[in-house]
């Protein structure tokens, strides 16, 4: 089984050269290639040559959204599956040839491992379908302190999405989408994509005997402009076809439960 792994650089290039020492050292047997996306212009301290599996690195001429840059790369190689994966996150151990072993279920369209942050705590990758009340609600009344929309156990979750830090796809299911839309520049793209795949009958799924480790930036909490493009993915998240149907679809299985 063939795994295409994409990561894009924003002047990140020390972790990027951690998580490829470390997709070397955990994942030797998998028949991997790796395509890296310096985002910006910068001076990295590797090269393609340093690792035993097949790694491209690519240069920007121009700045890419999220969706963009991976959907890009996604069209370079073959492969039976296609990884997007953050490039500040840590390995312990293999985490595809499980997640791949996952994804025979022909029902599941994207699968995510469970993501800790440095201080061994849990991450809420996966969530509920944001409407603007809940995000309201998270960011200015401390639910964002509350607990997680979905109780993490030894089972698999299948939340409404998970975030982009690490998601698994079968490629065919990629293809079908149409990948990322590119229209979201950064933020609310996996959140899209993932309502996408159940409206499309796919389930998203979260493994939790899988995990990898996030030092997660919040870059948003800091910088006005990847606040204001957060707001802006919002708002054209809330106005799609892709919203109202998800809305339309939890509303009908409300009015006519399941027997």
């Amino acid at each position: 089984m063939s795994l295409l792994v994409s990561i894009i650089s924003h002047n990140q290039g020390n972790f990027v050269y951690s998580l490829l020492k470390d997709l070397q050292q955990f994942c030797p047997h998998q028949e991997m290639e790796v395509i890296v996306t310096l985002n910006c212009r910068e001076k990295i301290s590797f090269a393609e040559r340093d690792f035993d599996f097949k790694l491209e690195i690519i240069q920007n001429t121009r700045p890419k959204g999220f969706g963009a840059n991976h959907n890009a790369a996604f069209k370079l190689k073959p492969s039976d599956f296609f990884g997007v994966l953050n490039p500040d996150l840590k390995l312990t151990k293999d985490p595809f040839q499980p997640l791949m072993a996952r994804l025979t279920d022909r029902q599941i369209g994207v699968i995510a491992p469970l993501i800790f942050n440095e201080d061994h705590s849990i991450e809420d990758s996966a969530r509920r379908l944001p409407t603007p009340f809940r995000l309201l609600w998270r960011n200015f009344s401390g639910g964002k302190k509350a607990k997680f929309d979905y109780e993490i156990g030894n089972n698999f979750l299948s939340p409404d999405w998970v975030a982009g830090i690490f998601m698994l796809f079968p490629r065919p299911v990629f293809a079908e989408m149409n990948g990322f839309d590119e229209r979201f520049y950064l933020y609310f793209e996996d959140v899209d994509l993932c309502s996408r795949l159940r409206l499309s009958g796919y389930k998203v799924v979260l493994d939790p005997s899988v995990s990898v480790v996030h030092e997660a930036r919040r870059d948003s909490h800091k910088n006005i402009r990847y606040f204001m493009w957060h707001i802006l993915s919002g708002l054209r998240f809330f106005s799609s076809r892709v919203f109202m149907e998800c809305l339309l679809n939890r509303s009908n299985k409300m009015v006519n439960p399941p027997l």
